[in-house]
C-alpha cells in the first residue's frame, strides 16, 4: 500500500509542474476552508476538491481504477482533471481583494510575479500565420498528405516542433505518437520516437522497420536533419518539400 501512495505522490508532484501551482492551491483550500462563510460555495470549490484529493492518495481508490480501465495505470492522473484548482486560486485571489483590499493586492500581485511565467517565451508560442492560430508549415504540409473525402485517414510522422499542431488542423491524419512523447517528465516509450527523435543521425532501416510496424505511409523529415541513407533510396517516394520539411511517402501503404 505504501508503493502506491508514493506512486499517486510522484503523480501529483508531476502533475503541479513547477510546484507554485498545487503550494498556491493548497494555501487556497486552507484559505477557504476558514475563510468562506457561505456553505453552499465552500462545500464546490472547497471541500468537494479537498475530498477528490483525499480520495486520490487512497491506494483503493487507484487500485479499483486500473482494475476498471485497461488503461488506468497511465491515466489515474486524470482524476486531478475533476478539481477546479484555476477556479479555487481565482476565487481565493478575488476573497482577498474583499476581505483585505491592500493587503489582497499586494500578495496577490506578489504571487502573480513570483510564480508567473511569460507565455510568449514558450518555444511554441508563435505569431498568428493564418486563422487556425498554428505554423503555416503545418496548415501546408496535411494539406499535401491529407486523404479525400472516400479515403481512409492516413498516418504519418512529424517531427516533435510540428506534431501537436496536426490534431488541430487535420484529425483525418494518425500519428503514432503525440504531445505526450515530447514532455521530459512523462518518460513514455515509443519505438518510432526511440529512432526518429532521439538520435543524431537517424538510421534508415530502424526507421522504416518501426514506421511500418504502425502502418505509417508518410514521413515529414526535417531537410536539416542527418540521415544515414537517403528515405528515397530505401525504396520511398519524395512527394513534396513544404517549408523546409521533405514529406516522403512509404509505397507499402501509398493508395
Amino acid at each position: 500500500m505504501y508503493g502506491i501512495f508514493m506512486e499517486c505522490w510522484v503523480i501529483f508532484k508531476l502533475y503541479g509542474g513547477n510546484g507554485y501551482l498545487l503550494a498556491l492551491f493548497v494555501a487556497s483550500l486552507i484559505y477557504l476552508l476558514i475563510a468562506e462563510k457561505d456553505n453552499r460555495k465552500r462545500l464546490v470549490i472547497a471541500v468537494a476538491p479537498f475530498m477528490v484529493i483525499v480520495g486520490f492518495f487512497i491506494p483503493y481508490t487507484r487500485i479499483a481504477y486500473v482494475a476498471v480501465l485497461s488503461d488506468g495505470g497511465d491515466t489515474y492522473y486524470r482524476i486531478m482533471w475533476l478539481i477546479p484548482m484555476g477556479a479555487c486560486i481565482a476565487y481565493t485571489g478575488c476573497k482577498l481583494f474583499m476581505n483585505h483590499k491592500r493587503i489582497g493586492l499586494i500578495v496577490v500581485s506578489v504571487l502573480i510575479m513570483l510564480c508567473g511565467s511569460i507565455v510568449y517565451k514558450n518555444q511554441y508560442m508563435y505569431k498568428a500565420e493564418n486563422a487556425y492560430h498554428i505554423p503555416q508549415v503545418v496548415v501546408d504540409v496535411c494539406d499535401v498528405i491529407s486523404p479525400g473525402e472516400d479515403e481512409p485517414r492516413v498516418r504519418a510522422v512529424f517531427p516533435s516542433e510540428l506534431l501537436q499542431f496536426v490534431r488541430q488542423y487535420d484529425t483525418n491524419i494518425l500519428m503514432p505518437y503525440g504531445r505526450e512523447m515530447v514532455v521530459p517528465q512523462w518518460d513514455y516509450y515509443n519505438a518510432v520516437h526511440e529512432v526518429f527523435e532521439k538520435p543524431e543521425v537517424i538510421n534508415a532501416e530502424k526507421l522504416l522497420e518501426a514506421t511500418r510496424l504502425t502502418q505509417c505511409r508518410y514521413i515529414v523529415l526535417n531537410e536539416s536533419r542527418k540521415i544515414d541513407v537517403a528515405l528515397d533510396e530505401m525504396g520511398l517516394t519524395l512527394v513534396d518539400n513544404v517549408g523546409g520539411y521533405n514529406i516522403y511517402e512509404d509505397p507499402e501503404y501509398a493508395q
